[in-house]
């Protein structure tokens, strides 16, 4: 997925390489050393634009989003046995992180949210817990490095 603007400028660095195309190949243009040295320099910066904006366009500009989690955020549950948090982009696991805390702001668990195979969801294991308000509190740090966190309350009937 190219972000827009990237597609802008790339249209646009294809035609002013497609209209130095023309030039030389019509000879509608003054061939001189200068010229061919300016279509050859416009012909790299072009390429070297291309490759470096569409590496970048993989997701040097993402940020790990949220898609879902289990429980649902501002939800009243009975005891779950395990938070889920989904992301939109593969996380690093030993960066990206996953707690319980209660309303006091105590952990529940000292155990580490795991990451699943697709990369995409941290999971808790969770006691048994008590009737009352929790947060589940995450970091989220992307494969591109970007870090991101937040939390999500729930309720245990």
């Amino acid at each position: 997925m190219v972000p827009r603007r990237i597609q802008i400028i790339t249209q646009v660095i294809t035609q002013l390489v497609s209209q130095l195309d023309m030039c030389n190949s019509k000879n509608a243009c003054h061939a001189s050393r200068a010229t061919g040295f300016l279509h050859r320099a416009m012909q790299g910066l072009a390429l070297a634009a291309i490759v470096g904006l569409t590496g970048l366009s993989q997701g040097a500009w993402a940020h790990a989003h949220v898609v879902s989690s289990d429980p649902a955020a501002q939800t009243s549950v009975e005891a779950p046995k395990t938070v889920r948090v989904t992301f939109d982009s593969t996380l690093e696991g030993a960066l990206s992180k996953l707690s319980v805390v209660d309303a006091q702001g105590k952990a529940v668990t000292h155990a580490k949210g795991k990451l699943d195979a697709s990369r995409k969801t941290l999971t808790l294991s969770l006691p048994t817990l008590a009737a009352g308000h929790y947060q589940a509190n995450w970091v989220a740090v992307a494969s591109d490095g970007h870090r991101t966190q937040g939390s999500i309350q729930f309720s245990v009937k």
